[in-house]
């Protein structure tokens, strides 16, 4: 049996990528420097996979920043403001991801939101009436031509049309629909520019077929793929599904004249009642994904080879996958030296799980599985037991009652109470946490994890810190202090390293966005808090200043999300005690004096069921109690912030504010205020701080834009609930941009406070 892999991971094992890419925006290495770190990392992970023995390896899944973003560069979707900088196609390239700032011009970064129901972020395409959508760049064949001249073959991947189609956004006087024959034109050039080169397969990624889709929906897929299969000669045509299965479209992908059809079996919950249902092409090869792109657990053979079994049975031509791209695991366990073996045995990273694929390959010819030594190991494993389970954390939650989800006075009666108690001035500023991780700090941080320094000078330089940032917020003004989270690596791993329940990794990076990479943890056990966490460096920062100091925590939903979680329970149990581990601290801090308490949950929207009948059974009904599980029990003159970034908000706006939190913030300028019009529309009662300028972009807003937006936002919000606010925490910025922005940030606030 064949084997493939849908995408592979591309920053590199050691980041090798992301530290090229900062060291460009720096100016410390050139274009070819750049371009070359590329190159060998290109071919670093095909040969990794030609080794590993896998048929199908893809190509053009390397990014420096986003494919989709590729794809519309690829396409000529570029707004006039990048075309209209004097600078290189790189340069360009990356000013629509990033934002530039410059002798050459100064333009914001297109918007960013989360992909799918994943931790990565993709930027979306921005369509103009101007927009003429056409093949005019070669990434994809340079790339193929690449791997060709190391004597490998592959697919080449692209962002499929009706998925590209609906993720851009049509910013002009012309529909959607406009546009259409457009796309479809350009990307039958593109397969005619593969069939002229010789490619023999061409995979298009379609994960927007796994959403609902309506009727016109279908009508459109059909229409679009006919015309591109039309075209077909000898280059063959992938079309890969992922991350949930096709229900609503199944009868129409098997009547096209696909070669190879890519159906998700770890997340698509139908997809083998749909292969029962309604069949499978004989003349078609089935790119069967049953080794997880998501998670890091191990293969459980027997269950996949029992799928793999039936399939044969069927008579259907199938090739051994991935769920997905691998891009959302670690790269290899061989960087692991801290964990024991009683962990690491459990555990596929994106190495592993190419030797998975082969050895499931050579299973699912073997005559007599039961005697294979690959076979009897994977079986012992999941025979065992993994010892992670605690009564404690057990009983504590089958006692929790009804009572313990909801806070008590109503929200508006506390919001008068807040303000009365606190007596701050309208349109309140204040920043979402974190501040720089500059040189200095993460050294201090792996000198002491290395024992290079003792916990009292590790200590003692944070403090200075925090004094540092105190001061400089009491300075500039603003209004709601935080101490700058100069203690914490990560806003998952910190608190994860305080629970029980939760294993850590030394090299595990995965790519949240960009240059921006996370290490996820691993929750191994039943989940519980083994001390407090950050009640010490919150009453520190309380003690410097007469102002409010917040205290921040990251919440339950968003530490299960940017975890790998386990597969033995349910999520609805592992954020449940999160939740309470959470809850614990919230009470701690609040008793130690911290007056405001933000509970972040940035990841809020990531594990939403892609399909709205399952968003509330499957996800909401027990993800937005469990954040009020956190703060039921805080007295009502506490007020309690929540965070939440990047992601389509609008169409949850009421289960956000059913989570009963005091304020919100959202990121909100990078989408160009779109969320307001839904915060009105639903009557949103939380108070609310729409993010005022991007800090995932270098450029630094002027006085007048933060007073527009300001402005904007008051035709939408009332006065008394509008806070002020960068979109996101500020840790992955340089000092300089820093304090330029929340200078004029706080100035803007104040301009618009005298004209109320």
């Amino acid at each position: 049996m064949k084997t493939a892999v849908a995408g592979y991971p591309r920053i590199g094992t050691l980041r090798e990528l992301k530290f090229a890419l900062e060291k460009y925006f720096r100016k410390e290495i050139s274009a070819d420097e750049l371009t070359q770190t590329a190159k060998e990392l290109r071919k670093t992970h095909w040969l990794i996979q030609k080794e590993a023995g896998i048929d199908y390896i893809t190509s053009n899944d390397f990014s420096y920043y986003d494919i989709v973003l590729d794809t519309a560069f690829l396409l000529n979707i570029i707004p006039e403001r990048y075309k209209e900088l004097e600078v290189s196609e790189l340069d360009k390239y990356l000013a629509m991801a990033r934002g530039y700032q410059g002798e050459n011009g100064d333009v914001k970064a297109l918007a960013m939101k989360k992909w799918f129901n994943t931790n990565y972020h993709y930027i979306v395409p921005e369509v103009e009436d101007s927009t003429q959508i056409r093949l005019t760049g070669n990434k994809l064949w340079a790339e193929y031509a690449e791997a060709k001249e190391l004597g490998i073959e592959t697919k080449p991947v692209i962002t499929g049309v009706y998925t590209l189609f609906k993720l851009c956004r049509f910013t002009g006087k012309k529909r959607a629909d406009d546009f259409i024959n457009a796309f479809i034109e350009a990307y039958k050039d593109v397969y005619g520019k593969c069939e002229a080169v010789g490619i023999q397969w061409l995979q298009f990624d379609e994960p927007a077929l796994v959403q609902d889709m309506t009727e016109e929906d279908r009508e459109l897929f059909v229409k679009m793929y006919s015309d591109i299969l039309g075209k077909k000669q000898s280059c063959k045509v992938l079309l890969q599904t992922y991350f949930g299965d096709v229900r609503d479209v199944y009868e129409d992908i098997v009547k096209l004249s696909f070669d190879g059809i890519g159906l998700d079996f770890i997340e698509g919950k139908k997809t083998a009642e749909l292969i029962e249902k309604y069949g499978f092409p004989k003349d078609t090869v089935l790119f069967a994904g049953l080794v997880n792109g998501k998670n890091i657990w191990k293969n459980h053979y027997e269950k996949t080879l029992n799928v793999l079994k039936k399939l044969e049975d069927k008579g259907i031509q199938t090739v051994l996958s991935t769920s997905c791209s691998l891009q959302h695991v670690p790269y290899t366990l061989k960087h692991e030296n801290k964990l024991s073996d009683e962990y690491l045995n459990y555990f596929a990273f994106a190495e592993e799980k190419l030797v998975e694929l082969k050895e499931l390959s050579g299973l699912a010819e073997c005559g007599n599985i039961e005697e294979d030594e690959r076979f009897k190991t994977n079986r012992q494993l999941f025979a065992g037991t993994r010892k992670c389970d605690n009564e404690a954390v057990k009983k504590r939650l089958e006692e929790v009652t009804e009572a313990d989800y909801r806070r008590l006075p109503a929200r508006s009666e506390r919001q008068q109470l807040q303000k009365k108690e606190f007596a701050l001035p309208k349109l309140p500023t204040t920043t979402i946490g974190s501040f720089p991780q500059t040189k200095d700090v993460k050294a201090n941080r792996s000198a002491f994890r290395k024992g290079e320094i003792s916990e009292e000078q590790y200590v003692e330089f944070n403090k200075k810190k925090i004094e540092e940032c105190v001061r400089w917020q009491e300075k500039i003004g603003l209004d709601v202090l935080v101490h700058g989270e100069y203690e914490r690596n990560d806003m998952v791993e910190y608190f994860g390293e305080a629970l029980g329940g939760f294993l850590f990794t030394e090299k595990a990076w995965v790519q949240s966005y960009g240059t921006r990479c996370v290490k996820p943890p691993v929750i191994w056990g039943d989940v519980y808090r083994k001390k407090p966490i950050t009640v010490e460096w919150s009453v520190y920062a309380q003690s410097l200043t007469d102002k409010i100091m917040k205290g921040m925590l990251t919440g339950p939903v968003t530490i299960l999300n940017w975890s790998f979680p386990r597969e033995d329970i349910t999520i609805k149990e592992s954020i449940s005690q999160i939740a309470l581990a959470i809850r614990d601290e919230v009470l701690d801090l609040e008793a130690n004096g911290i007056k405001i308490i933000q509970i972040d949950e940035a990841a809020l929207r990531e594990k939403l069921p892609l399909r709205k009948s399952d968003w509330n059974t499957e996800y909401l009904d027990f993800a937005i109690p469990a954040f009020r599980l956190t703060a039921s029990g805080v007295k009502p003159e506490t007020q309690i912030h929540t965070h939440m970034c990047y992601s389509e908000f609008t169409d949850i706006i009421p289960a956000i504010d059913d989570m009963d939190a005091d304020v919100i913030t959202f990121e909100a300028s990078r989408s160009d205020l779109q969320i307001l019009d839904s915060l009105r529309e639903n009557n949103f009662e939380t108070e609310v701080g729409p993010g005022v300028y991007d800090i995932h972009s270098p450029r630094i807003p002027s006085v007048e834009e933060i007073t527009r937006a300001i402005k904007i936002m008051l035709t939408k919000i009332e006065k008394d609930k509008l806070w002020v606010n960068p979109d996101c925490g500020l840790k992955t910025r340089g000092v300089p941009e820093t304090e330029a922005s929340l200078k004029n940030m706080v100035k803007a606030a104040e301009i618009i406070r005298a004209e109320l």
